[in-house]
């Protein structure tokens, strides 16, 4: 694992989704400092420089999370729990992506602090204008702690 700087932290277990949101970042040309996790227990350990991340330079930290709910091993909300409970990482921006529009998971992940909810548009034009709008928000206009 390089020390490069991460820009996005994706954290998507359906590879179509995630090809998806890469081809749709790239297409714009929004960023190529990506970084993909697969599962919710990959992510805290990417997060948190622990496990197989262990070596990683915690102070490099993404510029934006984009965090699937529905994740193997640990779920999004408990990442997201976890992401906004530490003082250290509590003001990493977290994009929930996310094909779920139930309403308790959507008051939930703000009650926790997610930055912003979005459901994942099932066709591929509104899913690429999405994930467009959502670089060109928090990576290029949006300006974040020290």
């Amino acid at each position: 694992m390089n020390n490069q700087a991460v820009e996005v932290l994706l954290v998507e277990d359906n590879p179509g989704d995630e090809e998806l949101t890469l081809l749709a970042l790239k297409k714009y040309k929004i960023t190529n400092k990506i970084f993909v996790v697969r599962d919710g227990a990959e992510a805290l350990d990417y997060i948190f420089a622990d496990g197989k991340y262990s070596g990683r330079d915690i102070n490099q930290r993404p510029k934006v999370i984009l965090l699937d709910l529905k994740l193997p091993k640990v779920g999004g909300l408990e990442v997201l729990r976890r992401i906004k409970a530490d003082p250290e990482t509590n003001c990493i921006p977290v994009v929930v992506l996310t094909s779920s529009n139930e309403e308790s998971d959507i008051v939930e992940s703000y009650k926790l602090g997610v930055n912003s909810y979005i459901v994942k548009p099932v066709d591929f034009k509104q899913f690429a204008e999405s994930v467009r709008e959502i670089g060109m928000y928090w990576l290029l206009l949006n300006e974040p702690t020290a």
